[in-house]
């Protein structure tokens, strides 16, 4: 799974952020991981340089193997609760992209 993380240019990109986020991303999703080529995370912070309740985003795109991408956003206090929620939410959405699929694929003729 590969994992690439992009940020405005009010949030910096550090390395322990990057570290962070990759190794978040990567055990939160694991279960699915064998459906999962591609996870591109977008961060900004809405108000710039302006504090503000709920203003970091964290817009996450999951590419699944011969599917569309899918495709979820998380506001947050922090980027990092952002990051957290943001895969909950995927999670979830692949659980159910997948499971249709499955259901799908075994319905009978």
């Amino acid at each position: 799974m590969q994992v690439q993380l992009n940020t405005d240019h009010h949030i910096e990109g550090h390395e322990a952020l990057a570290a962070w986020a990759t190794g978040e991303i990567k055990s939160a999703l694991s279960r699915h991981g064998e459906h999962i080529t591609r996870v591109e995370v977008h961060l900004s912070d809405e108000n710039g340089h302006k504090s503000g309740n709920n203003d970091k985003r964290c817009t996450t795109e999951v590419r699944l193997e011969g599917r569309q991408p899918l495709a979820v956003t998380q506001h947050a206090q922090t980027q990092y609760q952002s990051i957290t929620g943001v895969l909950d939410k995927l999670n979830r959405l692949i659980d159910s992209t997948l499971g249709r699929a499955a259901r799908t694929d075994t319905a009978p003729d």
